[in-house]
């Protein structure tokens, strides 16, 4: 499967309304998973959506979720462009250059959940997020 690229919508505590109005809207499959679920986070977010991501018939993917602990939510900085996929070879090449001139806000390495995960805000102030899928199955 090719890499996607789709937008990543960032919400202030209600993302898990915002997706299922989406869901509403568009249709499709919606999966969500909250900071407790992950782990690592207080239990003040527990229950608020680490990752939610809408598949829909039309082919559109729509990603969203609560801002992390430490993260203050802002306009402006409430949406990201997400790269996933399960050619590394190419993410990589992705991220090097992205991120190039630009500014790491999470290096590029394994986190918690298993997949090889970066956030960056690229030379012209475009903050991307690249995610290599290393799961079996």
């Amino acid at each position: 499967m090719a890499p996607l690229l789709n937008p990543y919508l960032n919400f202030d505590g209600n993302a898990r309304q915002a997706m299922e109005y989406y869901k509403e809207v568009f249709g499709g499959e919606l999966n969500m998973h909250t900071f407790g679920e992950i782990g690592g986070a207080g239990e003040e977010y527990a229950d608020k959506i680490m990752h939610g991501m809408l598949t829909t018939p039309d082919g559109f993917t729509l990603m969203g979720s609560d801002g992390p602990p430490g993260m203050e939510y802002a306009s402006g900085n409430n949406f990201a462009v997400s790269l996933s996929g399960e050619e590394e070879d190419t993410l990589r090449r992705y991220w090097e250059k992205l991120s190039d001139g630009g500014q790491v806000s999470v290096p590029l390495e394994r986190q918690m959940w298993g997949d090889i995960f970066g956030m960056c805000t690229d030379r012209f102030g475009v903050p991307w997020m690249v995610n290599i899928s290393t799961r079996e199955g």
